[in-house]
């Protein structure tokens, strides 16, 4: 079991980082709109803004994920539920949700849930 020190310590990192990818998340929105209104000249500057679009709409999707990922985890503070499996409602490790904050399952439901979504 976790102690109410250290689900605080989680609640603050997860709480930074989510107020990190919404600063991300506007930034790129206002690069994309900028790049919307540029004049493209040839095939070469499109194909490069385009590439280059691509690449952030990747990291956009990804981090939007992780956001809905923190916010469940952050949800789950409040519930009392932080840090046990959804699957086998065991206790997730310390050192897994050290190294993703946000994890849902431990180790061993997280191999399992892998291979089935495969």
């Amino acid at each position: 079991m976790l102690s109410k020190t250290l689900i605080e310590d989680f609640k603050n990192k997860l709480t930074a980082r989510k107020a990190q990818i919404e600063k991300n998340l506007a930034g790129t929105a206002l690069e994309l709109d900028g790049m919307r209104s540029l004049e493209l000249n040839d095939e070469g500057d499109f194909a490069a803004t385009f590439a280059e679009s691509a690449v952030d709409s990747a990291i956009l999707l990804q981090q939007r994920k992780e956001l809905n990922e923190i916010e469940l985890a952050l949800d789950k503070i409040k519930k009392g539920t932080y840090g046990i499996c959804e699957m086998c409602e065991e206790p997730i490790g310390r050192k897994r949700l050290e190294v993703k904050n946000f994890a849902r399952f431990c180790i061993t439901c997280r191999e399992i849930n892998e291979k089935e979504n495969k």
